[in-house]
């Protein structure tokens, strides 16, 4: 299994590295539209979906993306769009969390594909967006989820005690949180330092919190850091609704493509409503 993630692991990031250095958005943008094409797939049929149709509404989903970009979309400023989708996440995470598992299945069938797709579609405009703000920006946010997500994993593995959500996530502790909260801001402060070394016409995420004030920035890190493992839980939750285990099998040794984005998806739309909001 080990050797089959890193396979994988290594074979998405000969993909994926290329095309987001790429000097023009363009591959790394197509790349994004079959992402959540096949997210969308997967999310079909986390709600009931048959193969059949899950694979046409992932199709439909990349093919509606695609056509706002072809139609300009990527080159307006969508503030409105990162506040509804902030608040948005902010809702639902409450909601869901509330109501858990049994609630979550109660809802109609309709309202979780719109609903869903809603959000994978504002995580798309909200990725390639990052992109085009700059590569440094994008990757500030990239290595923030990443970031919370290993040190949460550490930490929860050498202090773990406390469970934060049994029921949806039995490996997740408050203990693997802070741990996470606490890389994050290890990770926030290496960038700050990294931009003030070697300024460019971007600076981080990180950076931007700090320039509006260290208030704003240990709070932002601390948001961040938790509205990432809140996309965990709900994904978890999701799939414990739906009886599986993973959201596909489409990687191979990591499941499919929501089980490796289901952190970032509520953090893209944050940090770009940061970056529209705090402009350096």
């Amino acid at each position: 299994m080990l050797k089959q993630r890193i396979i994988t692991a290594l074979l998405m990031l000969a993909v994926l590295l290329p095309a987001m250095f790429y000097p023009s958005i363009e591959p790394f943008a197509v790349l994004a539209v079959l992402m959540v094409g096949a997210a969308a797939w997967e999310w079909a049929r986390l709600n009931g979906c048959s193969e059949w149709s899950s694979r046409v509404l992932g199709c439909a989903l990349g093919l509606a993306v695609g056509i706002f970009w072809w139609g300009g979309g990527l080159e307006r400023s969508w503030a409105s769009i990162w506040w509804a989708a902030s608040v948005g996440w902010l809702l639902l995470s409450a909601v869901m969390l509330r109501r858990g598992v049994a609630g979550w299945v109660a809802w109609p069938v309709l309202l979780r594909l719109v609903g869903g797709f809603a959000l994978l579609a504002c995580a798309w405009l909200a990725l390639v967006q990052a992109r085009i703000v700059g590569l440094g920006f994008l990757l500030s946010v990239l290595t923030l989820v990443w970031g919370a997500d290993i040190a949460a994993y550490a930490g929860g593995r050498a202090f773990g005690r406390r469970k934060l959500a049994p029921t949806l996530s039995p490996g997740k502790s408050w203990e693997g949180v802070f741990s996470g909260v606490l890389g994050v801001c290890l990770l926030g402060w290496f960038w700050i330092w990294l931009d003030q070394q070697f300024p460019s016409a971007t600076p981080s995420l990180f950076s931007q919190l700090w320039a509006a004030g260290p208030v704003w920035a240990v709070g932002g890190f601390v948001f961040l850091a938790g509205i990432s493992v809140v996309g965990d839980l709900l994904e978890s939750l999701v799939k414990r609704g739906a009886g599986m285990k993973d959201s596909s099998q489409l990687l191979p040794g990591h499941g499919g493509v929501l089980d490796r984005v289901d952190a970032l998806l509520p953090v893209l739309p944050v940090a770009m409503l940061i970056a529209s909001t705090l402009k350096p």
